[in-house]
């Protein structure tokens, strides 16, 4: 099983990406696809005049402020258009595509945060009424019905909480539950950067490979969304993933890039 994760840039080489699953699939390989789309949330959430906010929670990781009219919107940009547009991407290669999100079927469900505690100007506060929750439980039942069927699945947040409620998840971290339930072989992260950045933003500083065992000792040279990446690479490797290679989503071939070994940040 190879899972592949698509981040929400807007210079994700989208085509190319549909290319290699094409080629993927046409080889009888079995592949989860998931997607991000923060980029394209953000600039529509902009121009609907409620724009993003960003938090820095107290262990300093970065993320979203979702209150309801944000979730609102990401429902409508990751579930509506921004799922659609890879699923039509797929069917046009003649691949059978179906777009879920991690609240369909209950794929993915956690626990909602309601109240979350951030720093803001160097003071603690705590900020109530949102909508993010952790990734704690994936149900494969439905996936494996579609898999077995010969679909592949396009799956993107949110998830749901134990409660029923959408809620904001990291895509990031639904790749790797995904990857440790079914032990896969592969789990790929493309971004809008080459892999894993030792001097970031500097392209040539890549950090071609990484030992399964040191994962953690680099989280400190991870920046921004990275840093949940490498999180995420950690705790998939920890529960039997095979490996997991972060890598660029810009190219002309990206996840082919990465199976032939010429790109990309690997850990295993």
């Amino acid at each position: 099983m190879l899972i592949v994760k698509a981040g929400g840039g807007t210079s994700i080489n989208m085509t190319a990406i549909a290319d290699d699953l094409q080629a993927l699939v046409a080889n009888g390989q079995r592949v989860l696809f998931v997607h991000g789309g923060a980029e394209h949330t953000n600039q529509i959430a902009q121009a609907l005049g409620h724009p993003p906010e960003f938090v820095t929670s107290e262990s300093g990781i970065t993320s979203r402020r979702t209150d309801r009219e944000t979730l609102e919107i990401f429902l409508m940009m990751y579930c509506g258009k921004l799922n659609k547009l890879w699923v039509e991407m797929l069917q046009v290669r003649d691949v059978n595509a179906v777009g879920l999100s991690g609240m369909d079927g209950r794929i993915v469900q956690g626990r909602r945060k309601d109240r979350i505690r951030v720093r803001r100007h160097g003071r603690r506060m705590v900020i109530r009424d949102d909508w993010t929750g952790s990734v704690e439980t994936v149900d494969a039942t439905l996936l494996d019905l579609l898999l077995d069927g010969g679909f592949l699945p396009v799956i993107t947040p949110p998830a749901l909480s134990h409660q029923g409620e959408a809620i904001n998840v990291d895509g990031d971290r639904i790749a790797a539950q995904l990857a440790v339930q079914y032990r896969a072989d592969q789990l790929i992260y493309l971004s809008d950067v080459p892999g894993l950045l030792r001097d970031y933003p500097d392209e040539e500083s890549l950090i071609a490979t990484i030992d399964r065992g040191r994962v953690d000792a680099f989280l400190e040279v991870a920046q921004g969304r990275m840093k949940r990446k490498v999180m995420g690479a950690a705790e998939a490797l920890e529960q039997g993933v095979g490996k997991v290679v972060f890598a660029d989503g810009r190219t002309s071939t990206p996840i082919r890039n990465v199976l032939d070994h010429a790109a990309g940040t690997h850990i295993g």
